[in-house]
């Protein structure tokens, strides 16, 4: 369970500002981001592969699983992480990578994609989201399809709007994702899961002992094309692991 927070404007100073939290089991092994060659990104110690990431060249991708019902859920023969990183590490297009990847979406568990060239921004899902570009404008995309009007993907849009107002700098945007505001009941989406795991994963910010958010990340494109990403790892308690990770300085900005 995942959320992922973006205003995508092709051609303007910041043509892309995006704020998300990873959620995940806590006994997950992970490593955090750092680069890995010309990837700065985190890694998955289980089954490999990373959930976002930048590239030198002005590459980014993200993924998150889509939520269903226990008795539907398919694991998938191939981890989802590996999505992000197969694009990372490629040389083809945004929407060469999506379309080609329709003719095997088959092979993972339910997800969503978004994947960036620099000029472009390409969407992928494989439970009805064919691949399609991203309409310039603020975007949210949790568990759901994209644009899903989720209570926490309604009121991180809203957050994302104010903190692009004040500049949208990397710390404005990792405050976006830092909200553990816990929705009422009735606003809560009906996705086939117990109501005591729609509470659980509700907030946007996630914080129980045994899953939560386990890192917060924020992303910006400046108008080179060129990325910068801050990530902020977080403990069991929801207090800060750490310090904040810089893609040009580990611990600095």
């Amino acid at each position: 369970m995942c959320i992922v927070l973006f205003n995508w404007r092709p051609g303007a100073a910041m043509p892309l500002a995006l704020a998300a939290n990873r959620d995940e089991f806590h006994q997950r092994p992970a490593q955090s981001a750092r680069w890995r060659d010309r990837v700065f990104c985190g890694l998955d110690l289980r089954a490999g592969g990373t959930w976002l990431g930048i590239h030198r060249d002005g590459r980014f991708a993200v993924v998150t699983n889509f939520r269903e019902p226990i008795a539907e859920r398919t694991v998938g023969e191939r981890s989802r992480g590996l999505l992000p990183q197969a694009f990372l590490e490629s040389e083809q297009s945004a929407e060469a990578f999506c379309r080609a990847l329709q003719t095997e979406q088959q092979h993972y568990g339910g997800f969503n994609l978004l994947v960036c060239d620099g000029p472009s921004l390409w969407y992928l899902g494989n439970r009805g989201a064919p691949a399609q570009p991203v309409e310039p404008g603020l975007h949210g995309l949790s568990n759901g399809l994209l644009d899903d009007p989720w209570p926490k993907v309604e009121r991180g849009k809203k957050r994302l709007a104010e903190a692009m107002e004040r500049g949208g700098e990397l710390a404005d945007l990792l405050a976006v994702v830092h909200d553990p505001h816990q929705p009422d009941d009735h606003h809560l989406p009906d996705t086939g899961v117990p109501v005591d795991l729609e509470r659980l994963v509700a907030p946007v910010f996630i914080q129980s002992p045994d899953y939560g958010t386990r890192a917060s990340s924020a992303v910006r494109m400046d108008r080179h094309g060129r990325l910068h990403m801050a990530e902020q790892n977080w403990l069991p308690s929801g207090a800060a692991d750490g310090p904040v990770h810089f893609s040009h300085g580990s611990t600095d900005r």
